[in-house]
């Protein structure tokens, strides 16, 4: 039975995310990033997508649906052999921008995952992608002068310290441009 104290804890809680997660400000940044997966699969370029923790997890999820629903190729740096061995031979902190160097081509998109935008790994594989010229697209949460957003073509980013409000808020963000991409939210992926 859900009490009056449960309720309002409940209505702050998810008022105070709807109002970070579903902003009017936030559909230039979707717009773009949906336009920049349709001219990366014209081009027949690639989209990479690389995180840590739960962001590695929605970066290879990210992977699997713009691929096989937005049809654009894509790759994510989750591969335990890869992680380890670029982390032994480069450092953690720059197997993410090794692994771009070895798998980008001219013309790719590179996509990082960060709650807190301060991820080393991720801003060391940013500033390798932009010195490439590839576009760079973050999801960070956290502070808004993070790092990884400032080195980002398109940085995404939600008001929030709280990693399963974040994390939660990145995929549906990322699930709402595979669906932009396809252009419908209901759909037979068979």
């Amino acid at each position: 039975m859900t009490t009056q104290d449960d309720k309002a804890w409940l209505d702050a809680y998810f008022n105070r995310y709807k109002v970070a997660a579903f902003e009017e400000e936030h559909y230039a940044n979707l717009v773009a990033f949906r336009d920049l997966i349709l001219k990366t699969r014209d081009s027949g370029n690639k989209l990479m997508f690389a995180g840590n923790g739960a962001s590695a997890s929605i970066a290879s999820h990210a992977r699997v649906d713009f691929t096989k629903q937005g049809k654009c190729r894509s790759l994510d740096f989750n591969e335990p052999n890869l992680i380890t061995a670029f982390a032994n031979d480069y450092g953690f902190e720059n197997f993410m921008a090794k692994a771009t160097e070895f798998f980008a081509d001219d013309g790719d998109v590179l996509v990082l995952i960060s709650v807190s935008g301060t991820s080393q790994n991720c801003v060391e594989a940013a500033k390798y992608a932009r010195s490439r010229g590839m576009k760079v697209v973050s999801f960070t949460g956290k502070a808004a002068d993070n790092p990884l957003r400032a080195l980002s073509d398109i940085g995404f980013w939600i008001d929030s310290a709280a990693y399963n409000i974040v994390e939660c808020t990145h995929m549906l963000w990322i699930c709402t441009v595979v669906d932009m991409v396809v252009g419908e939210a209901e759909y037979s992926v068979t």
